[in-house]
């Protein structure tokens, strides 16, 4: 397996420097244009997270939001093999906006499945329905693509002991302010989403392209899993933690003799 890359650069410089139909999944997760910046929680260093990072979130209207994110995903299109599957990580602020996008820009009938990742934590409101879910928006390039559906405990008696094939609500906690897994950085998913998402999505040897990788979790996920993980970043935290965490996946995988280091980039 070729090892990871992560690079310091914006999403649409990156892809330009990969080769055409190279890639199997895009997984992004970019910003949600909340309107606030995000960064490190204040408390984070008593936890020993040493780590302090953060990005503005906030464009002038939602229009040009979806312009943004429309323009990098046009170009990353023709880097995407014609099995290949696209996963757009949003909430509800973008969400439909988000869908009519791909719609436009993949065609309707590419449309798989719109996942509902449910964590649990978080706050409540006095004004509606707490919020305790992200949206996946799952779009495959053309009319076949590669798919391994992931499989969960199944909950009943008649199969208990048994797995079944997961639905389209993902039940995976968010990380909690005690988990080990915690970087310090904001907004950082859980290892266990981009496994299941992953696997599902990716061939075993195939690449997976994280334009927004953050502080890593996607690369992590597929490197752990045998396939080749690309990221890019333009935060410099975010690439000095994605690069460390990515390293240990690598020597842990490569644990039969001395492994490659890390490749970097910008």
């Amino acid at each position: 397996m070729d090892r990871p890359t992560v690079s310091h650069t914006d999403w649409l410089d990156g892809v330009r420097g990969l080769g055409l139909a190279s890639v199997d999944m895009l997984y992004a997760d970019p910003p949600f244009n909340t309107g606030v910046k995000k960064k490190t929680p204040v408390h984070a260093q008593r936890a020993g997270r040493g780590v302090h990072a953060a990005y503005a979130d906030s464009w002038s209207t939602t229009g040009a939001y979806i312009s943004w994110l429309r323009e990098r995903l046009v170009a990353t299109l023709p880097l995407l093999k014609t099995t290949g599957n696209v996963l757009i990580h949003c909430d509800w602020r973008a969400s439909h906006h988000i869908r009519l996008m791909l719609d436009d820009v993949l065609g309707p009938d590419q449309f798989v499945n719109h996942l509902v990742w449910h964590y649990g934590l978080g706050g409540s409101s006095p004004r509606g329905f707490a919020r305790k879910h992200d949206d996946i928006l799952f779009y495959r390039v053309r009319g076949s693509s590669w798919f391994e559906a992931p499989r969960v405990p199944a909950t009943s008696r008649r199969m208990a002991g048994q797995t079944k094939k997961a639905t389209d609500v993902l039940e995976i906690p968010s990380l909690n302010n005690m988990s080990k897994e915690r970087t310090g950085y904001p907004t950082q998913k859980p290892l266990a989403l981009l496994d299941v998402l992953v696997r599902a999505c990716c061939p075993p040897g195939g690449v997976v392209l994280d334009p927004c990788c953050g502080s890593g979790t996607t690369l992590v996920a597929a490197t752990t899993a045998g396939r080749r993980a690309i990221g890019f970043d333009q935060s410099d935290a975010a690439i000095v933690i994605a690069r460390a965490r990515i390293e240990r996946a690598w020597l842990d995988r490569s644990c039969r003799g001395r492994p490659s280091p890390v490749a970097t980039h910008g």
